[in-house]
Protein backbone atom coordinates (compact mmCIF):
# COMPACT_ATOMS: atom_id res chain seq x y z
CA UNK A 1 0.00 0.00 0.00
CA UNK A 2 1.42 3.38 -0.98
CA UNK A 3 1.61 6.42 1.29
CA UNK A 4 -1.19 8.06 -0.68
CA UNK A 5 -3.38 4.99 -0.09
CA UNK A 6 -2.55 5.12 3.63
CA UNK A 7 -3.41 8.81 3.80
CA UNK A 8 -6.67 8.32 1.95
CA UNK A 9 -7.76 5.37 4.09
CA UNK A 10 -7.10 7.01 7.43
CA UNK A 11 -8.61 10.35 6.33
CA UNK A 12 -11.98 8.62 5.91
CA UNK A 13 -12.10 7.64 9.59
CA UNK A 14 -9.87 10.05 11.52
CA UNK A 15 -10.79 13.64 12.42
CA UNK A 16 -8.48 16.42 11.36
CA UNK A 17 -6.78 18.52 14.02
CA UNK A 18 -6.25 22.26 14.32
CA UNK A 19 -2.82 23.85 14.67
CA UNK A 20 -3.43 24.36 18.41
CA UNK A 21 -4.44 20.73 18.92
CA UNK A 22 -1.39 19.42 17.07
CA UNK A 23 0.88 21.80 18.98
CA UNK A 24 -0.46 20.48 22.29
CA UNK A 25 -0.06 16.87 21.13
CA UNK A 26 3.57 17.41 20.10
CA UNK A 27 4.50 19.77 22.93
CA UNK A 28 5.67 22.55 20.62
CA UNK A 29 4.50 26.10 19.98
CA UNK A 30 1.96 26.71 17.16
CA UNK A 31 4.46 29.13 15.65
CA UNK A 32 6.93 26.23 15.33
CA UNK A 33 4.43 24.25 13.25
CA UNK A 34 3.84 27.23 10.97
CA UNK A 35 7.60 27.66 10.53
CA UNK A 36 8.04 23.99 9.64
CA UNK A 37 5.25 24.28 7.07
CA UNK A 38 6.58 27.52 5.56
CA UNK A 39 10.23 26.51 5.40
CA UNK A 40 10.16 22.75 4.89
CA UNK A 41 6.69 21.91 3.61
CA UNK A 42 5.76 19.82 6.67
CA UNK A 43 2.17 20.92 7.19
CA UNK A 44 -1.46 20.20 6.39
CA UNK A 45 -1.56 18.05 3.27
CA UNK A 46 -4.62 19.71 1.73
CA UNK A 47 -4.75 23.20 3.23
CA UNK A 48 -7.04 25.49 1.25
CA UNK A 49 -6.44 29.27 1.20
CA UNK A 50 -8.87 31.17 3.42
CA UNK A 51 -9.75 28.12 5.52
CA UNK A 52 -8.53 26.97 8.92
CA UNK A 53 -5.49 24.70 8.78
CA UNK A 54 -6.33 21.08 9.60
CA UNK A 55 -3.84 18.23 10.07
CA UNK A 56 -4.61 14.62 9.23
CA UNK A 57 -3.24 11.71 11.26
CA UNK A 58 -0.58 11.17 8.57
CA UNK A 59 0.40 14.84 8.79
CA UNK A 60 0.82 14.50 12.56
CA UNK A 61 2.87 11.31 12.16
CA UNK A 62 5.28 13.12 9.85
CA UNK A 63 5.54 16.04 12.26
CA UNK A 64 6.48 13.60 15.04
CA UNK A 65 9.10 12.02 12.83
CA UNK A 66 10.59 15.45 12.15
CA UNK A 67 10.49 16.45 15.82
CA UNK A 68 12.33 13.39 16.99
CA UNK A 69 14.85 13.50 14.18
CA UNK A 70 15.70 16.94 15.57
CA UNK A 71 16.04 15.46 19.06
CA UNK A 72 18.57 12.97 17.71
CA UNK A 73 20.71 15.73 16.26
CA UNK A 74 19.51 16.16 12.68
CA UNK A 75 19.32 19.63 11.18
CA UNK A 76 15.82 20.96 10.44
CA UNK A 77 16.30 20.42 6.71
CA UNK A 78 17.55 16.85 7.24
CA UNK A 79 14.71 16.10 9.64
CA UNK A 80 12.18 17.41 7.15
CA UNK A 81 13.61 15.28 4.35
CA UNK A 82 13.46 12.20 6.55
CA UNK A 83 9.87 12.91 7.64
CA UNK A 84 8.63 13.37 4.09
CA UNK A 85 10.39 10.28 2.75
CA UNK A 86 9.70 7.80 5.59
CA UNK A 87 6.97 5.20 5.12
CA UNK A 88 4.06 5.60 7.52
CA UNK A 89 2.20 2.72 9.22
CA UNK A 90 -0.84 1.17 7.56
CA UNK A 91 -4.23 2.28 8.95
CA UNK A 92 -4.69 -1.16 10.58
CA UNK A 93 -1.26 -1.08 12.26
CA UNK A 94 -2.48 1.33 14.95
CA UNK A 95 -5.72 2.98 16.07
CA UNK A 96 -6.85 5.63 13.54
CA UNK A 97 -5.21 8.97 14.08
CA UNK A 98 -2.61 7.63 16.51
CA UNK A 99 0.89 6.63 15.37
CA UNK A 100 2.20 3.26 16.47
CA UNK A 101 4.71 3.32 19.31
CA UNK A 102 7.14 0.60 20.28
CA UNK A 103 7.41 0.16 24.05
CA UNK A 104 10.75 0.64 25.69
CA UNK A 105 12.73 -1.74 27.81
CA UNK A 106 12.51 -2.84 31.44
CA UNK A 107 12.75 -0.42 34.34
CA UNK A 108 15.75 0.16 36.52
CA UNK A 109 15.98 2.00 39.82
CA UNK A 110 18.59 3.67 41.94
CA UNK A 111 19.96 7.01 43.05
CA UNK A 112 20.02 9.76 40.44
CA UNK A 113 20.39 13.52 40.55
CA UNK A 114 17.01 14.50 38.99
CA UNK A 115 14.15 15.08 41.43
CA UNK A 116 11.00 13.08 40.77
CA UNK A 117 8.03 11.47 42.53
CA UNK A 118 10.56 9.55 44.57
CA UNK A 119 13.68 11.51 43.61
CA UNK A 120 15.93 8.50 43.98
CA UNK A 121 13.89 6.27 41.74
CA UNK A 122 14.23 5.86 38.00
CA UNK A 123 11.69 4.15 35.76
CA UNK A 124 12.03 3.36 32.08
CA UNK A 125 15.05 3.23 29.85
CA UNK A 126 16.08 3.43 26.23
CA UNK A 127 15.91 0.17 24.35
CA UNK A 128 18.94 -0.22 22.11
CA UNK A 129 18.93 -2.08 18.87
CA UNK A 130 15.43 -1.29 17.58
CA UNK A 131 16.33 1.63 15.35
CA UNK A 132 18.71 1.73 12.47
CA UNK A 133 21.41 4.40 12.46
CA UNK A 134 19.87 7.78 11.76
CA UNK A 135 16.31 6.43 12.11
CA UNK A 136 14.55 8.71 14.63
CA UNK A 137 11.83 7.38 16.92
CA UNK A 138 8.14 8.17 16.70
CA UNK A 139 6.62 9.29 20.00
CA UNK A 140 2.87 9.57 20.27
CA UNK A 141 0.05 7.84 22.13
CA UNK A 142 0.53 5.24 24.82
CA UNK A 143 3.24 2.61 24.74
CA UNK A 144 1.05 -0.10 26.14
CA UNK A 145 3.05 -3.07 25.03
CA UNK A 146 5.26 -4.61 22.37
CA UNK A 147 4.51 -3.71 18.79
CA UNK A 148 2.81 -6.53 16.92
CA UNK A 149 2.33 -4.95 13.51
CA UNK A 150 4.22 -6.26 10.53
CA UNK A 151 7.76 -4.85 10.44
CA UNK A 152 7.45 -3.85 6.77
CA UNK A 153 4.23 -1.92 7.36
CA UNK A 154 5.36 0.59 9.99
CA UNK A 155 8.04 3.10 10.77
CA UNK A 156 10.85 1.73 12.92
CA UNK A 157 10.60 3.67 16.14
CA UNK A 158 12.68 2.32 19.07
CA UNK A 159 15.45 4.17 20.86
CA UNK A 160 15.53 7.48 22.59
CA UNK A 161 12.15 8.03 24.23
CA UNK A 162 10.97 8.68 27.76
CA UNK A 163 8.92 5.83 29.14
CA UNK A 164 5.76 7.21 30.74
CA UNK A 165 3.52 4.17 31.32
CA UNK A 166 0.01 5.09 32.36
CA UNK A 167 0.63 8.83 32.07
CA UNK A 168 -1.83 11.18 30.45
CA UNK A 169 -1.61 13.32 27.34
CA UNK A 170 -0.15 16.33 29.12
CA UNK A 171 2.68 14.35 30.73
CA UNK A 172 3.55 12.87 27.34
CA UNK A 173 3.49 16.34 25.86
CA UNK A 174 5.88 17.64 28.51
CA UNK A 175 8.14 14.65 27.87
CA UNK A 176 8.23 15.37 24.15
CA UNK A 177 8.84 19.08 24.69
CA UNK A 178 11.61 18.34 27.19
CA UNK A 179 13.38 15.99 24.78
CA UNK A 180 13.15 18.68 22.13
CA UNK A 181 14.52 21.26 24.63
CA UNK A 182 11.41 23.37 24.04
CA UNK A 183 11.22 25.28 27.34
CA UNK A 184 8.34 27.49 26.21
CA UNK A 185 6.21 24.44 25.42
CA UNK A 186 7.02 22.85 28.78
CA UNK A 187 5.97 26.02 30.60
CA UNK A 188 2.79 26.33 28.55
CA UNK A 189 1.76 22.75 29.25
CA UNK A 190 2.39 23.21 32.97
CA UNK A 191 0.33 26.39 33.04
CA UNK A 192 -2.50 24.60 31.23
CA UNK A 193 -2.30 21.68 33.65
CA UNK A 194 -2.40 23.91 36.72
CA UNK A 195 -5.35 25.88 35.35
CA UNK A 196 -7.24 22.64 34.70
CA UNK A 197 -6.19 20.31 37.51
CA UNK A 198 -4.41 22.43 40.13
CA UNK A 199 -0.88 22.70 41.49
CA UNK A 200 -0.76 19.38 43.35
CA UNK A 201 -2.24 17.23 40.59
CA UNK A 202 0.05 18.76 37.98
CA UNK A 203 3.08 17.90 40.10
CA UNK A 204 1.95 14.35 40.83
CA UNK A 205 0.51 13.42 37.42
CA UNK A 206 2.68 15.41 35.02
CA UNK A 207 5.95 16.70 36.46
CA UNK A 208 6.90 13.82 38.74
CA UNK A 209 6.45 11.08 36.10
CA UNK A 210 8.47 13.05 33.55
CA UNK A 211 11.31 13.74 35.99
CA UNK A 212 11.27 10.12 37.10
CA UNK A 213 11.70 9.00 33.49
CA UNK A 214 14.49 11.55 32.98
CA UNK A 215 16.17 10.27 36.14
CA UNK A 216 16.20 6.76 34.75
CA UNK A 217 17.56 8.02 31.46
CA UNK A 218 20.50 9.46 33.36
CA UNK A 219 20.81 6.33 35.49
CA UNK A 220 20.94 4.07 32.45
CA UNK A 221 22.93 6.14 29.98
CA UNK A 222 24.69 8.92 31.88
CA UNK A 223 23.04 11.54 29.67
CA UNK A 224 20.00 13.77 29.99
CA UNK A 225 20.94 16.10 32.85
CA UNK A 226 20.20 19.06 30.57
CA UNK A 227 16.63 17.76 30.17
CA UNK A 228 16.14 17.60 33.93
CA UNK A 229 17.51 21.12 34.31
CA UNK A 230 15.18 22.46 31.63
CA UNK A 231 12.10 20.88 33.23
CA UNK A 232 13.16 21.95 36.72
CA UNK A 233 13.68 25.55 35.66
CA UNK A 234 10.26 25.57 34.00
CA UNK A 235 8.66 24.20 37.17
CA UNK A 236 10.42 26.77 39.33
CA UNK A 237 9.30 29.61 37.09
CA UNK A 238 5.67 28.52 36.81
CA UNK A 239 5.20 27.61 40.48
CA UNK A 240 7.04 30.71 41.72
CA UNK A 241 4.66 32.84 39.66
CA UNK A 242 1.78 31.29 41.60
CA UNK A 243 3.47 32.22 44.88
CA UNK A 244 3.68 35.84 43.77
CA UNK A 245 0.04 35.79 42.71
CA UNK A 246 -1.20 34.32 46.02
CA UNK A 247 -0.79 36.88 48.83
CA UNK A 248 -1.20 35.53 52.36
CA UNK A 249 -1.94 37.09 55.73
CA UNK A 250 1.48 38.03 57.06
CA UNK A 251 0.47 38.01 60.80
CA UNK A 252 0.41 34.21 60.53
CA UNK A 253 3.69 32.61 61.60
CA UNK A 254 5.38 31.19 58.51
CA UNK A 255 6.77 27.82 57.48
CA UNK A 256 10.53 27.74 56.83
CA UNK A 257 11.44 25.42 53.93
CA UNK A 258 15.14 24.58 53.64
CA UNK A 259 17.41 22.08 51.98
CA UNK A 260 19.80 20.35 54.34
CA UNK A 261 23.49 21.33 54.28
CA UNK A 262 25.17 19.64 51.27
CA UNK A 263 21.77 18.86 49.73
CA UNK A 264 21.67 20.38 46.24
CA UNK A 265 18.09 19.38 45.30
CA UNK A 266 14.98 21.12 46.58
CA UNK A 267 12.54 21.29 43.68
CA UNK A 268 9.72 19.62 45.70
CA UNK A 269 10.04 22.41 48.28
CA UNK A 270 9.37 24.95 45.51
CA UNK A 271 6.19 23.07 44.67
CA UNK A 272 5.21 22.73 48.34
CA UNK A 273 5.74 26.47 48.85
CA UNK A 274 3.35 27.26 45.99
CA UNK A 275 0.69 24.82 47.22
CA UNK A 276 0.86 26.11 50.80
CA UNK A 277 0.82 29.75 49.72
CA UNK A 278 -2.27 29.10 47.62
CA UNK A 279 -3.92 27.81 50.80
CA UNK A 280 -3.00 30.96 52.72
CA UNK A 281 0.06 29.58 54.53
CA UNK A 282 3.04 32.00 54.44
CA UNK A 283 6.32 30.32 53.52
CA UNK A 284 9.99 31.25 53.76
CA UNK A 285 11.76 29.11 51.13
CA UNK A 286 15.52 29.21 51.71
CA UNK A 287 16.76 27.06 48.85
CA UNK A 288 19.18 24.11 48.78
CA UNK A 289 22.42 23.51 50.66
CA UNK A 290 21.70 25.91 53.52
CA UNK A 291 24.58 26.07 56.05
CA UNK A 292 23.65 25.25 59.63
CA UNK A 293 24.47 28.70 60.97
CA UNK A 294 22.34 30.33 58.27
CA UNK A 295 19.44 27.99 59.03
CA UNK A 296 19.70 28.79 62.73
CA UNK A 297 19.75 32.52 62.02
CA UNK A 298 16.70 32.26 59.76
CA UNK A 299 14.76 30.40 62.46
CA UNK A 300 15.60 33.00 65.10
CA UNK A 301 14.66 35.92 62.86
CA UNK A 302 11.46 34.57 61.33
CA UNK A 303 9.94 32.88 64.42
CA UNK A 304 8.34 30.15 62.29
CA UNK A 305 5.46 27.93 63.26
CA UNK A 306 7.10 25.05 61.41
CA UNK A 307 10.43 24.14 59.81
CA UNK A 308 10.68 21.61 56.97
CA UNK A 309 14.12 20.14 56.23
CA UNK A 310 14.53 18.49 52.84
CA UNK A 311 16.97 15.63 52.18
CA UNK A 312 16.95 13.83 48.88
CA UNK A 313 19.97 11.56 49.38
CA UNK A 314 21.04 9.81 52.60
CA UNK A 315 24.36 11.67 52.72
CA UNK A 316 22.55 14.89 53.62
CA UNK A 317 20.20 13.35 56.22
CA UNK A 318 22.21 14.46 59.26
CA UNK A 319 20.38 14.08 62.57
CA UNK A 320 23.06 16.21 64.29
CA UNK A 321 21.80 19.21 62.33
CA UNK A 322 18.39 18.71 63.89
CA UNK A 323 19.91 18.61 67.35
CA UNK A 324 21.78 21.87 66.70
CA UNK A 325 18.73 23.94 65.80
CA UNK A 326 17.90 26.77 68.22
CA UNK A 327 15.02 26.62 70.68
CA UNK A 328 12.57 29.46 70.23
CA UNK A 329 9.57 30.90 72.02
CA UNK A 330 7.00 30.23 70.83
CA UNK A 331 8.29 26.85 69.74
CA UNK A 332 8.13 25.59 66.18
CA UNK A 333 7.20 22.16 64.89
CA UNK A 334 9.91 20.32 62.99
CA UNK A 335 9.38 18.17 59.89
CA UNK A 336 11.71 16.02 57.79
CA UNK A 337 10.85 15.59 54.11
CA UNK A 338 12.45 13.71 51.26
CA UNK A 339 13.64 10.13 50.67
CA UNK A 340 17.05 10.82 52.22
CA UNK A 341 15.47 10.39 55.66
CA UNK A 342 14.00 6.94 54.98
CA UNK A 343 16.65 4.92 56.82
CA UNK A 344 17.30 7.53 59.51
CA UNK A 345 15.98 7.28 63.06
CA UNK A 346 14.51 10.69 63.77
CA UNK A 347 14.03 12.29 67.19
CA UNK A 348 10.53 12.03 68.59
CA UNK A 349 9.80 15.69 68.08
CA UNK A 350 10.40 15.40 64.32
CA UNK A 351 7.50 14.40 62.04
CA UNK A 352 8.34 12.75 58.74
CA UNK A 353 6.46 13.89 55.62
CA UNK A 354 6.25 11.32 52.83
CA UNK A 355 4.20 12.97 50.08
CA UNK A 356 3.08 16.34 48.78
CA UNK A 357 -0.51 15.64 49.79
CA UNK A 358 0.45 14.67 53.33
CA UNK A 359 2.77 17.67 53.70
CA UNK A 360 0.09 20.05 52.46
CA UNK A 361 -2.53 18.68 54.82
CA UNK A 362 -0.32 18.42 57.92
CA UNK A 363 1.30 21.81 57.54
CA UNK A 364 -1.94 23.59 56.70
CA UNK A 365 -3.58 22.12 59.80
CA UNK A 366 -0.58 23.05 61.94
CA UNK A 367 -0.49 26.67 60.75
CA UNK A 368 -4.11 27.60 60.12
CA UNK A 369 -5.87 25.85 63.03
Amino acid sequence: MSDSDVDGAEDRVAPRLTVAAVARRLGVAPATLRTWDRRYGIGPSDHAPGQHRRYSAADVARLELMQHALVRGASPAEAARYATSARLPRPDAAPPGRPQVVSVGPAASGAAPPVARDPRQAVGTDRPGDAEAGDPPLLGGDAAGPDTSEPASRVRVGGRVLRLPGSGRRARGVGRAALAMDAAAVRRLLIEGIATDGLSATWEEVIAPVLTAVADRWESTGVGVEIEHLVSEAVIGVYSAHVLASPVAEPIRPVVLAGMPQEMHNLPLTVLSAVLTERGVPCRPLGPNLPLDALAAAIRRSAPAAVVLWSQLPDSADVEVIGSLPRTRPQFRLFAAGPGWEDTTLPRRVTRLTSLGEATSVLSDAILT
